[in-house]
């Protein structure tokens, strides 16, 4: 029986060489090219790039963001985050549909197939994408996702991918357990996808548009908001005064700006793409498609010996990559010990005496609700906010813990948010003591997927700016970021909120809190790597391995 399989196995291993050695004569001259006359930028999803020269590129100017007040040190920060990002995606003009990506006609190769892996090795797999007339494409600019799967041990990583431009793609894997491993790639978006989508970026911001109710006695307007307003209208100007932050609604007929009672969300455009556009965005087609095998998409890895084990340890002290994986349903960071936070006794113990605010998105909220929810002595304090918007508050008086939620400031597509409750992450954070019983958590991305870039980045400044005199005046703060995550997408789920918007995010917000002293809870690879469907609230099993991730950071492992 053995013979028979490595028979087969080295049949599948000759086979998959045969076909690598005509693919790779092209990805190698491609690479050559790269590095000698593009000096080609690579992205992988812990959001770690390398430009080796940064050049302002040519942007639409928006709403006065390239005339901020930044000193050159934050310029050339942003130029570098603009140009990394900008990079990825190649101009070929118009594309008719029957030459774009076709996931279906595509297909990948394990490289350096062989008949064992031992834990720790790379893994490399090639992939080469074709149109739906079955040639190759010439391009790159595909966004795909990876990943490696045990089903039966609930185990799975993700992978670097590395794009050559030239419609092959190159994937890095780290094999982290032993056991059969499969392999798993996926089309997100096919280039000519991903320029319609950096088009409505730069163009379309307005996309998701907000509106403010007035109201003074029985007279009630309701107008339009934004971060910027077109025409020339009177306004009136809500721009945020310690943080510059922009904020605008077009001004009531009858009413003072000063009568704003509340904001909420107004709607999403609609008829946003032409009927040639529409084609790249088809759910079964193009949409998250699986990219199927050429031969094996499997390997058997085997178990490496104690000494090796210690010695693969030791080299995964820094720049690790991926950060962590799943192994029985439970996420292993590779940089440090998890602690299991399995009862609810375990949480209170670390969260005693201590003071944690959670400042963000819904993704955060999901932070609350899952502690009220499994801490039976953290009971919420009613205090008759709107629902799934906050604030809100928990307490425990008998262990002296309190627990709060905010929202971060517009843009945010929540209902109904009061006026008076629109607070900026950054302000909140400079009136907060801080100190080692002060625990503080930030999840701002998922309501900034629609405008460009330099929206994100101004708000992530301002709030690195409060992060660092947080932490200057109060050293023994314990400061969480939780990063983006993936989550399920349609045709029109995607012109808002695609993976590709939110993967620039998740990007820039790894780059810009590097070496600022703060914890990162890396939601995106959690779910990239998890066996469920994606979803932009994901499933309690993987909120509860961000949560022991969260607590681990708060109350880490005695050494």
């Amino acid at each position: 029986m053995w013979t028979n399989f490595f028979k087969l196995r080295l049949f599948c291993c000759l086979l998959a060489v045969l076909m690598v050695v005509v693919l790779v004569v092209n990805v190698t001259q491609v690479e050559y090219l790269d590095h000698e006359t593009v000096s080609a930028t690579f992205i992988d999803s812990s959001g770690q790039f390398v430009s080796p020269q940064v050049t302002r590129i040519s942007r639409n100017p928006y709403c006065g963001y390239d005339q901020q007040t930044l000193s050159s040190q934050e310029r050339m920060e942003e130029d570098s985050l603009l140009a990394a990002l900008h990079g990825q995606v190649p101009d070929m003009g118009p594309v008719p549909f029957v030459k774009s990506t076709d996931p279906s006609s595509s297909y990948f190769v394990i490289l350096n197939s062989a008949a064992f892996f031992k834990v720790g090795s790379q893994l490399e797999v090639l992939v080469h994408v074709q149109d739906f007339q079955r040639k190759p494409k010439k391009y790159g600019g595909d966004y795909l996702q990876a990943r490696i799967h045990s089903p039966k041990l609930q185990a799975g990583a993700v992978g670097r991918v590395v794009d050559y431009q030239n419609g092959f793609y190159k994937v890095f894997f780290t094999l982290l357990w032993p056991g059969k491993v499969k392999v798993s790639i996926s089309l997100v978006h096919p280039s000519e996808g991903i320029r319609v989508l950096q088009h409505l970026q730069e163009d379309k911001p307005d996309r998701v548009y907000f509106k403010s109710l007035f109201r003074s006695g029985r007279i009630s307007e309701t107008t339009e908001c934004n971060v910027c307003l077109p025409g020339n209208l009177p306004l009136c100007n809500f721009t945020d005064l310690y943080t510059g932050e922009p904020w605008f609604c077009f001004k009531p007929k009858k009413l003072p700006c000063s009568s704003r009672i509340t904001h909420f969300k107004g709607g999403y455009l609609k008829g946003l793409l032409t009927a040639a556009e529409s084609a790249f965005f088809q759910s079964g087609v193009n949409i998250k498609m699986p990219i199927n095998s050429s031969g094996p998409d499997w390997v058997t890895v085997i178990p490496r010996r104690i000494q090796e084990t210690n010695n693969l340890e030791l080299s995964q002290s820094s720049g690790t990559f991926p950060s962590g994986y799943y192994y029985k349903d439970q996420w292993r960071p590779r940089k440090f010990k998890m602690r299991q936070f399995n009862d609810p006794d375990n949480i209170t113990e670390c969260l005693q005496r201590k003071v944690v605010h959670l400042f963000g998105d819904s993704t955060i909220r999901q932070w609350f609700e899952y502690l009220t929810t499994f801490v039976p002595d953290l009971v919420e304090f009613n205090l008759g906010s709107p629902k799934n918007v906050g604030p809100f508050l928990a307490v425990d008086q008998k262990h002296n813990i309190l627990l709060k939620y905010r929202c971060h400031g517009p843009p945010i597509r929540f209902t109904t948010v009061f006026s008076s409750e629109l607070r900026y992450v950054a302000n909140e954070l400079n009136g907060i003591v801080g100190g080692k019983n002060t625990v503080v958590a930030i999840a701002v991305w998922s309501h900034f997927s629609t405008f460009p870039l330099e929206v994100y980045i101004r708000r992530l400044r301002n709030i690195r700016r409060a992060v660092v005199r947080l932490l200057d005046r109060s050293p023994k703060t314990v400061v969480v970021i939780r990063t983006a995550n993936a989550q399920e997408l349609g045709p029109e789920v995607s012109l808002f909120n695609s993976d590709w918007y939110n993967f620039q995010l998740d990007t820039i917000l790894r780059r810009m809190f590097s070496g600022v002293g703060v914890y990162l809870v890396d939601a995106w690879e959690m779910t990239l790597a998890h066996y469920l469907p994606h979803k932009l609230h994901p499933d309690e099993v993987i909120v509860k391995n961000q949560l022991d991730m969260f607590l681990s950071f708060v109350c880490p492992f005695e050494t």
